[in-house]
Formats: structure tokens, C-alpha cells, sequence
């Protein structure tokens, strides 16, 4: 007999089942939904605005790859494991390291779920006044959001993919259009010789701000991933997601800014005369993104409170992300949103090399055999969070130094060489020691 609670069963705890788990495209549809949305396009009219039309183009096509790479790496740990990335997190930083990172991370993405919504109710609000002459508070149309994004947060992954392979295509039309309408008025030299109308940006600024803006989902992978076939199926979908999807957004949104010359995406469409219809499609897009991250903040929070069920959890998290909204986020959380961002970005750095060095642990049957703290692990994060911090500009970080010019990336890349170092010496002295001790039993028999 079918249990009722089936329809919302999300395998938080436990590995996906292999006849669950999805081939490439769907799961590229379902990053694509999660990567593009109405922030993803107001980034690439920044870049438009601040660069050449080459530059920018390059800086999507660089600082996308880097996405993919990082994605790639963390989903081939969550497709073999079929855990999400709080349970990985486990192996490589403890029990109780788990579940500091199941707290921040679900505090950091339900934060960004209220900040995301609170931009959902303005987008909308303007919508409904410019398109119906509709006028409807934005605070009513942020619970409205939110109750809506909670839903499908609720039933998980399966709501996730449905979503996704609704709005996707509808958001690929309506840039393509909105392109080729652009296009048929103007020409790739008019483009191209476009004057920059914003402030000025360089290619490293650029590349950093794309990396920034995704680094926390790529170190999250796992928690869709896990829903892969194989992990051929989770690097492909990685790239389609990050590299190809999200570094066409953002070229798309910067030969409109080139072509429109102007910056914001709203009045961009309004101006090409699509209406109401094409802005809705924008705020769809919103969508799917808002509710992946309440899903991955509910998952985090399942490995804590595992007595609770993951809906109600999602519900709690949807409830009071959208009270951050009501409540004005945006103004007075993001310094602390920001501090939390900082801290994530190593925690894939570590699991990613701890995994390359003790794969045959990582295996749901052995979770139980966790230590409480890694201590390896542990500091490695501490190290390479201090990074962050020390390259990330002021007023949220030090500003001591820069080294790539996005902190999380830096983050990222100095907790997996530290952690691979380290795991490498920690085993080779275990191994030496089990040698000698089997010595010993020798020469006493």
C-alpha cells in the first residue's frame, strides 16, 4: 500500500534509489531553472554596460567555465553517493562539522530565498501596474510569492523538474525573440562599437562578479545531483546548466543592454513592446530559482532535525523567508548573507579532495561511522574561510589582498589543495601504522 506521504518523499536522509535517478537533460533543465533567472539577465546588462561587447563576452564564456568546473566536481560526488550535501559533508568534516554546515547553509539560502522574493513582489507590483493598471502592495504579492515557491519547495525535486521543464523553454523563447527582434533594427558593428553607458568594470571585476554569483550552487550540487543517473550524466548537466545556459543568458542580456543601450532588463522589454506576458515569463524564472533554494535549505535542515519531516521543515523555512521579506531583508541583512556566503564555497573544496583521497568511505552504510569531528577537515575550513575573508573587499571582508578577485573561488581552491594534502598524509600515516602493527602480530606468532 502506497504511503500518503510518498508524494512529498525527497530522500533527504538516505541515497536516491538508482530507478529514481534521471538521465542528463532533465537534470540540466532543472539547473538551468535554478541558474537563469531575472537577476541572472540584470547581471549580464551590467556587463554590457560596463565592458566591450568582447570583453563581456569573454568574461561570460571564462567565469561560466569556472562555474561548470566547480559544479562538475561537487555533482560527481553527490551522483555517487546519491546523498545531499549536507550527508557528504558528513565523511569529510564529522558529524557535528555536518551539521554546522547543514545550518549555514540552510540559514544563507533561505535568506536569499527572502531576498530573492522581496525582488519578486517589486517585479511583479511594476508589472501588474504597467502592463494591467493593476495596482497590488507588494508586501501581499511577496506572501503570494511565497506561498507559491514553498509549494513546490515542498514536494521537492519532482516539483523542481516539472517547474523547470515549464519555464525554461518559455524563458529561451522569449530572449531568442527578444534578440532577434533587437537584431533586426540594429547590426553586429552597431553593437559592437556600442559606448559603455554604465560604470565602468574590468575583465577581473566582471569574471568575479560571475563566479559570485552562483559559486553557493555549484558547492550545493549534490543536493540535485544526487538525482543522477550516472556521473557522466551529472558533469554533462553541470556544463549545459552553468557553461552553456547561463553564459547565453548572460550574452543575450548583453547585446540587448549593447543594442538597447540601456541597462534595465524590465524597461528593455517593455520597449520592444512584448507586454505583460513577457515579463510574467521573467518572474516564472524567479521562481525556479526562489525554490531551489528553500529546497536545499530544508535538506540542510533534515540531517539536524531528523525526526521532523522534510516538508514540514521546507514549510518552516518558506514561512519565515517569507517574514524576511515582509520585513525589508534586502536593507538589513545582506552584510550578514554575505559573511554566510563566505563560509560555504570551502566546504566543496573539502569534500571534493577528501573524496578523491577516501573514496571507499564515502558510502551511505558507513555514515554511520562518522567521527563526531573531523578535526582535518575542521581546520581546513577554518584556513580557507579566514581567506575569504581576507581577500573579500571591505566593508565585508578585510580587503588584506586579492588573489583571483572572487573570494569564494579563492576559498574554494585553498581548502581542496589543503584538504588533499592533508587526507594524502593522514592515510599514508594510517596505512603505515596498520603495516607495522601487522609486523608486530608477525613476529610474535
Amino acid at each position: 500500500m502506497e504511503n500518503r506521504f510518498d508524494i512529498v518523499k525527497d530522500y533527504e536522509l538516505e541515497p536516491v534509489p538508482q530507478h529514481k535517478r534521471k538521465g542528463w537533460v532533465k537534470l540540466s533543465l532543472v539547473w538551468m531553472g535554478g541558474i537563469v533567472a531575472l537577476s541572472a539577465i540584470v547581471l549580464g546588462g551590467a556587463l554590457g554596460s560596463g565592458l566591450s561587447l568582447s570583453q563581456a563576452i569573454a568574461a561570460s564564456f571564462i567565469g561560466s567555465f569556472i562555474l561548470a568546473i566547480l559544479s562538475a566536481l561537487c555533482c560527481v560526488v553527490g551522483a555517487k553517493t546519491g546523498l545531499s550535501t549536507a550527508l557528504v559533508s558528513r565523511f569529510a568534516l564529522g558529524k557535528y562539522g555536518s551539521y554546522a554546515v547543514s545550518i549555514i547553509i540552510a540559514i544563507a539560502l533561505f535568506g536569499w530565498f527572502g531576498v530573492q522574493l522581496d525582488l519578486f513582489g517589486a517585479s511583479l507590483h511594476n508589472i501588474l501596474i504597467d502592463g494591467l493598471n493593476i495596482n497590488i502592495h507588494p508586501l501581499i504579492l511577496v506572501i503570494i510569492g511565497g506561498i507559491l515557491m514553498t509549494t513546490t519547495a515542498v514536494f521537492g525535486y519532482k516539483a523542481i523538474e516539472k517547474l523547470s521543464l515549464l519555464a525554461v523553454p518559455l524563458l529561451a523563447i522569449l530572449l531568442i525573440s527578444s534578440l532577434s527582434k533587437v537584431m533586426s533594427d540594429s547590426t553586429m558593428t552597431n553593437v559592437a562599437n556600442a559606448p559603455i553607458i554604465g560604470d565602468p568594470l574590468t575583465m577581473g571585476t566582471a569574471i568575479s562578479l560571475i563566479i559570485g554569483s552562483l559559486a553557493i550552487g555549484a558547492i550545493i550540487g549534490p543536493d540535485i545531483s544526487r538525482y543522477a543517473r550516472s556521473t557522466k550524466d551529472a558533469i554533462i548537466s553541470s556544463f549545459m546548466g552553468y557553461f552553456v545556459g547561463f553564459s547565453i543568458v548572460l550574452i543575450i542580456a548583453i547585446v540587448l543592454a549593447k543594442a538597447t543601450t540601456q541597462v534595465d532588463i524590465v524597461e528593455i522589454m517593455l520597449t520592444l513592446g512584448w507586454g505583460t506576458a513577457a515579463l510574467l515569463v521573467l518572474i516564472l524564472a524567479q521562481w525556479t530559482t526562489n525554490d531551489n533554494n528553500l529546497y536545499s535549505s530544508a535538506l540542510g535542515f533534515s540531517v539536524i532535525f531528523q525526526k521532523i519531516p522534510k516538508y514540514m521543515l521546507t514549510i518552516m523555512a518558506g514561512v519565515i523567508g517569507t517574514a524576511m521579506a515582509v520585513g525589508g531583508i534586502y536593507d538589513n541583512f545582506i552584510p550578514f548573507l554575505n559573511f554566510l556566503s563566505a563560509l560555504i564555497p570551502p566546504i566543496g573544496g573539502i569534500y571534493v579532495a577528501d573524496f578523491i583521497i577516501n573514496r571507499q568511505k564515502y558510502k551511505f552504510d558507513k555514515l554511520g561511522e562518522t567521527k563526531d569531528v573531523e578535526v582535518i577537515g575542521i581546520g581546513v575550513w577554518v584556513i580557507a574561510a579566514l581567506l575569504a575573508f581576507m581577500t573579500m573587499p571591505a566593508p565585508n571582508g578585510f580587503g588584506l589582498f586579492t588573489l583571483t578577485g572572487a573570494s569564494g573561488f579563492d576559498a574554494f581552491i585553498a581548502a581542496f589543495v589543503l584538504q588533499l594534502i592533508l587526507a594524502k598524509l593522514a592515510k599514508g600515516s594510517t596505512n603505515k601504522s596498520i603495516v607495522s602493527s601487522n609486523a608486530k602480530g608477525g613476529n610474535v606468532s
